[in-house]
């Protein structure tokens, strides 16, 4: 895990801001703002993978969107191998995209219904004029082999496969372009808990055989805990932890991730933990909370959490937060590192 943290990012995110108008009427003036993703930023080393995790809400499908800009950004940059991708036109814009792809949370809602594997494969390929037609046939083949899946399958529909051997064909067709980058949204949440470790599998054996990034985005810490080297958690909007997957497993230091990792289930039916309960629901984007926007629900909460925001700050080596709890992240505490990696 070191060896692949020692690596250079491929995608740079810094200060990523998206904010949705809120209308009167079909023409009238924005309002207000839903503050979606609000000054995120993050980094994915090559050949690793970050969890971008939080409920629903937090932004982080959002986020994922606009660094591929399938939604355009408020502000921010957005670094990919080196480049500005916010600076591209669309012709520069779809060639980059090659390179940096999504696998979608629905197996079946992001499949055509009415074309066959091969045609929504081979779609891909000829777009992006990766085959020429009489070998295409055969490099499909190839793909659907990447993914556990069979020739015979070329020809078939969606409708004619389980949930887990669709999300296969999702993640083929987003394999066929050879991307360096992979955003997978939410991608085994709509499956069942057997069928969910075949495909994290899948996905660090296509790791490890392709040398594929990925960003991957989930509600849930116990999906990630094996596939990230680096978790990223957000909350309405914000980024308030940032670390290596055994800092946050090992020792979580916000209260919104110590209650993500306190719900998490365990195998054990005699073991004993507290659960850490929250209160309420996760505020309107559109008008978050003053000071610290977790305040609401914190079980730790100070008067200063409900009028001042935390500073974003590096406790320890490598690993950040933003709550008040940590004299670094408070205004007028001890000094923050000046590195800025979150």
């Amino acid at each position: 895990m070191e060896e692949k943290l020692a690596r250079q990012p491929l995608l740079r995110v810094e200060g990523l801001v998206k904010y949705f108008p809120v209308r009167k009427g079909v023409f009238g003036r924005p309002s207000d703002y839903v503050r979606a993703v609000d000054d995120v930023s993050f980094e994915v080393a090559d050949r690793s993978t970050l969890a971008l995790v939080g409920e629903s809400g937090s932004g982080k499908t959002t986020a994922g969107r606009v660094i591929l800009r399938l939604i355009e950004p408020t502000a921010g940059k957005v670094y990919f191998d080196g480049t500005d991708i916010f600076g591209l036109d669309a012709r520069e814009m779809r060639a980059i995209r090659r390179h940096m792809q999504l696998i979608f949370q629905d197996p079946y809602g992001s499949l055509n219904p009415r074309m066959t594997v091969g045609a929504m494969i081979g779609e891909v390929l000829k777009v992006h004029k990766l085959a020429a037609r009489k070998g295409r046939r055969a490099r499909i083949a190839e793909i659907l082999d990447l993914v556990g899946l069979q020739p015979e399958h070329i020809d078939r529909y969606p409708h004619e496969f389980s949930g887990g051997q669709r999300q296969r064909i999702g993640i083929a067709r987003a394999l066929a372009v050879q991307p360096k980058l992979i955003i997978a949204d939410e991608p085994v949440s709509a499956l069942d808990v057997s069928i969910q470790a075949q495909i994290l599998n899948l996905l660090s054996d296509l790791q490890a055989k392709l040398g594929l990034s990925y960003l991957f985005i989930a509600h849930d810490l116990s999906v990630v805990r094996h596939v990230s080297d680096q978790i990223a958690v957000m909350y309405l909007g914000k980024i308030v932890e940032y670390a290596p997957n055994d800092a946050v497993f090992g020792g979580a230091l916000h209260p919104y991730t110590q209650a993500l990792l306190s719900a998490v289930p365990v195998p054990d039916p005699k073991a004993k933990r507290e659960r850490t309960i929250l209160a309420g629901d996760v505020p309107s984007p559109i008008s978050p909370p003053p000071g610290c926007r977790f305040h609401t629900r914190c079980p730790s909460v100070m008067d200063v959490c409900r009028s001042v925001e935390p500073l974003y700050a590096e406790i320890s080596p490598g690993h950040w937060t933003a709550c008040h709890l940590y004299p670094a992240c408070t205004p007028g505490g001890s000094s923050p590192s000046s590195h800025a990696s979150g």
